[in-house]
């Protein structure tokens, strides 16, 4: 027989467990801003002008949809600044590989990332990066943006 104790106990244990993909999506989601800045702190505007990632820095610092970016220099922040959509990556920074799949998905911009007709583009592994996005590159973007209109405010998937 159950005690009033351990069945509510069993019935917070049990509500928890339903819950927990919910909290992995959310985690996910606080992992894409885990540096407290957008695209893991890296600098957008580098990856057009210098073709490498570099790490910004909060004293240059810009707010675009909600999210701070970091940028290397004040020079970068200002291009930033004037024209933002032109810089920020596709798919608010999630994996363009994941976007065609219809998934959000954290990406590492310091490793995989691609500059296509001036857009930037992240993906998440080596694999989504070179056997999905470079592979196809304009049906994984063609993909990307069909369904982006669908999981844009969706929560991410888990890490």
């Amino acid at each position: 027989m159950f005690s009033q104790t351990n069945l509510s106990r069993k019935v917070v244990g049990i509500a928890a467990m339903a819950l927990l993909p919910l909290f992995s999506a959310q985690a996910a989601d606080e992992h894409f801003l885990s540096s407290g800045a957008a695209i893991g702190g890296f600098d957008a505007v580098a990856f057009h002008t210098v073709s490498t990632p570099t790490l910004g820095s909060a004293q240059y610092s810009a707010q675009y949809q909600g999210a701070t970016w970091h940028f290397a220099s004040s020079g970068n922040r200002d291009m930033f600044a004037a024209d933002p959509a032109k810089f920020a990556p596709a798919y608010g920074g999630w994996c363009a590989a994941g976007a065609s799949k219809g998934k959000k998905v954290a990406t590492k911009p310091d490793q995989f990332w691609a500059v296509v007709d001036g857009q930037l583009y992240l993906n998440s592994s080596e694999a989504a990066h070179k056997n999905l996005f470079l592979a196809d590159t304009s049906g994984t973007i063609r993909k990307g943006e069909a369904n982006w209109k669908r999981i844009f405010a969706t929560q991410a998937d888990r890490l």
